[in-house]
């Protein structure tokens, strides 16, 4: 068994020496990625119309900090209502007691972090050999400081929820969402072909002709 994965692992290795990385050479389009789940008890098609918000709401480290209605905002809400209506869903106002909600919201992570200059430093000034700046046998020093970082993560979800049987459960149940992450997701020109994807993964979502 252990013998059978080291030389898998050396294959593996042989093969990637011979090809590009394939980090290094994608695409924004092919950095995006597309997860979508749903309450696999549900059966979409009993769904008849749906009513989608006007707004895009705004999630800032799982708060909701505002609602808005950018250009960007504008695309993907109007996208998503063509894919329902593709799908044969009708589009009622939210006033005529619509089977289906649809949420759309950009959700923002911060995370802070702490660099050490000493230790990011240290092993770094070691690779260059003093004597090239005439000081043989001497060290490199820097001196001790540190910096904060800060890097926001942003994705696009979109939601479907039961309204149909809201009114008798008391409870608004999400059963579908759709979320997208990676470089140029809120790229105006990207919002159609970006929830198309969802969809496309989506097939069991489809009104009864």
């Amino acid at each position: 068994m252990t013998m059978k994965v080291l030389m898998l692992a050396l294959g593996i290795g042989s093969v990637a020496s011979c090809t590009k990385e394939p980090l290094k050479n994608m695409t924004a389009e092919e950095s995006r990625i597309y997860i979508t789940d749903h309450d696999s008890s549900v059966n979409f098609s009993s769904f008849k119309t749906f009513s989608i918000v006007d707004t895009v709401s705004i999630i800032e480290d799982g708060q909701l900090s505002g609602k808005q209605l950018t250009a960007w905002d504008a695309s993907i809400l109007n996208a998503v209502a063509a894919e329902m209506t593709a799908r044969g869903y009708i589009a009622v106002d939210r006033s005529q007691n619509p089977d289906l909600g649809v949420n759309v919201s950009r959700i923002y992570n911060t995370y802070n972090g702490v660099m050490s200059y000493p230790d990011y430093w240290g092993g770094y000034g070691g690779y260059y050999d003093p004597f090239y700046w005439g000081y043989p046998g001497s060290s490199y020093y820097f001196p001790e400081r540190y910096s904060i970082y800060q890097i926001t993560e942003g994705a696009a979800s979109i939601d479907l929820l039961d309204l149909e049987t809201a009114s008798t459960t008391k409870q608004i149940r999400g059963v579908w969402n759709g979320l997208i992450r990676g470089t140029g997701v809120f790229d105006v020109n990207n919002a159609p072909s970006q929830v198309k994807a969802l969809f496309d993964q989506s097939p069991y979502l489809k009104a009864n002709q």
